[in-house]
């Protein structure tokens, strides 16, 4: 253990502004999210109308277990809707920083380095732990006091917080077991998020079966954090099961750490072929090689959802009659609502595009501070052609990827309606997106190409149009600052007319952000050159 507190600083300098970020997106949000659905459902009727619409297989893969059906209140409306969705990012914050503090300087040769210092076998995992759970405790922290202020009950609120803790602890520690079997931190990253997909999915299904939750949900680690039935028959021992997997889980990635040598996995690496294919030396190729796992899963996971939402456009006519306060948050047109709440979800699922093109883009700067466009560069490919064939391949994949959800929200609605023509009409629809994703791209490379350090400033705009999206409505929002969101100036396809001189605008304004990020990167220096 020599050494713990020297790693323990220096891994706590290397996070602290991501766990800082996450602390605060959760602090704010979820008041917010709260204060959002109060005056969403103000009344019994509502939160009853709404019951009413998630009594529906579709939305039950999407939140949760149904507690306190018959007597709706906002609290149990939290603990069915929104927890779900504070579980989840604090377990991808989990894996993220686990995965970051322990494969990722294991591949990097940062390890290894540490290790030839006066450092005990142990002390680099045990400071990385220390950190992961700090931050896991602070973001349950957060989740807590942001139910607390907005009028939670005391040992609920704690309930919640303690579950969104939890949470990221035990997925750390899955990611922590990742990270010895593979010697790739991507990999290792990919394995743990897959892991929590099927915790989602297995968690849905076990939902739908029996709306409390039957056998199959207590295979999810998210089931169980759910099963607290905070706010509404509050039980803690579900969290000590929690704490119990999440302690053998570490146990189990600590055995496995002494069966394997620094820098290798238990999972030794396929024997790659003498000679690369042709398109791989190519800058789009191996971009492609790169990113095709990620692409593959946020492309599975965002035409699933695509297509659960689809399935909910023909349950909106009873809620609206009970509640029509509901056109404040959303943009309904009552004289055609199944046509309108199509194009509000293409809005909202929009975003996954937008995320993975900006998270693409993060990879390019990835690969310069490693060294490795460096290399690029020194083969004689020039630092221009290799980030326009890294942009290229994310054009050829993000655009099918809208593509493709728009479908996905027509196969739903075709589920639900019996009508086939909605298929091609939203695959249509969803292209007049595209030069809004364009554009977020673009933003994201043209501070990349200005200077490395600014790109991650890109995730604002995501964060941003996020917000506008889901609770522009309800924060009433001045128009400017709506503006800000690329995805505003998009008109709500199917239901709205598409007018060119926007999206011309945004496809001219993407175009120029790419010619600065190529004139900034070429008048500075590549790390690792």
């Amino acid at each position: 253990m020599t050494g713990t507190g020297y790693l323990l600083r220096l891994y706590a300098r290397t996070v602290r502004r991501q766990v800082l970020i996450w602390v605060l997106a959760f602090l704010l949000l979820v008041p917010a999210s709260v204060a959002a659905i109060k005056e969403a459902y103000p009344d019994a009727a509502a939160l009853q109308a709404r019951a009413q619409l998630l009594d529906n297989p579709a939305a039950v893969m999407m939140t949760g277990p149904m507690f306190d059906q018959d007597h709706y209140t906002l609290w149990a409306m939290v603990a069915n809707e929104l927890a779900l969705y504070l579980y989840l990012p604090a377990a991808i914050m989990g894996i993220l920083l686990m995965v970051r503090l322990t494969r990722a300087e294991e591949e990097s040769g940062r390890l290894e380095m540490v290790r030839a210092l006066p450092v005990g076998r142990h002390a680099p995992a045990v400071a990385a732990l220390i950190v992961v759970a700090a931050a896991a405790l602070a973001v349950g922290a957060a989740v807590s006091t942001g139910l607390l202020v907005t009028g939670g009950a005391a040992p609920d609120s704690l309930a919640v917080g303690a579950a969104a803790a939890l949470a990221a602890l035990l997925f750390g520690a899955i990611a922590a077991v990742a990270a010895q079997v593979t010697e790739h931190a991507g990999t290792a990253s990919g394995m743990a998020l897959g892991v929590l997909a099927v915790a989602f999915m297995v968690r849905g299904l076990g939902d739908v079966i029996d709306r409390q939750g039957c056998w199959l949900s207590w295979f999810s680690p998210l089931a169980w954090a759910q099963q607290t039935r905070a706010f509404v028959d509050l039980r803690w021992w579900p969290l000590a099961v929690m704490l119990v997997v999440t302690v053998v889980l570490l146990v189990c990635a600590m055995a496995l750490a002494h069966r394997r040598d620094v820098g290798a996995g238990l999972r030794s690496a396929s024997v790659a072929r003498a000679v690369a294919r042709p398109g791989l030396v190519t800058p789009h190729g191996l971009a492609g090689r790169l990113l095709r796992g990620s692409y593959a899963a946020w492309l599975i996971g965002l035409l699933l959802f695509a297509i659960a939402f689809g399935m909910l456009a023909t349950s909106l006519e009873d809620m609206i009659a009970e509640m029509p306060m509901v056109q404040d948050w959303i943009p309904l047109d009552l004289d055609d609502m199944v046509r309108s709440f199509a194009a509000v979800i293409l809005t909202f699922l929009t975003l996954g595009p937008v995320g993975l093109m900006v998270a693409a883009v993060m990879r390019l700067r990835t690969e310069e501070t490693s060294g490795r466009l460096a290399g690029l560069v020194l083969t004689g490919q020039s630092r221009q052609r290799v980030c326009l064939g890294w942009l290229g391949l994310l054009v050829a994949w993000c655009f099918p990827m809208q593509a493709i959800l728009g479908l996905g929200v027509g196969v739903g609605i075709w589920t639900a309606t019996e009508d086939a023509s909605w298929v091609p009409e939203m695959a249509l629809a969803s292209l007049a997106y595209l030069p809004a994703i364009a554009l977020c791209g673009a933003i994201a490379f043209a501070l990349y190409g200005i200077d490395a350090r600014l790109a991650p400033l890109a995730w604002i705009v995501v964060v941003w149009a996020s917000i506008v999206a889901f609770l522009g409505g309800l924060l009433g929002l001045p128009d400017w600052l709506l503006g800000l969101s690329p995805l505003h100036h998009v008109p709500l396809v199917p239901s709205e007319q598409v007018e060119a001189v926007p999206l011309a605008v945004t496809s001219l304004l993407a175009v120029a952000l790419v010619a600065v990020g190529l004139v900034g990167l070429r008048r500075r220096d590549i790390a690792g050159g």
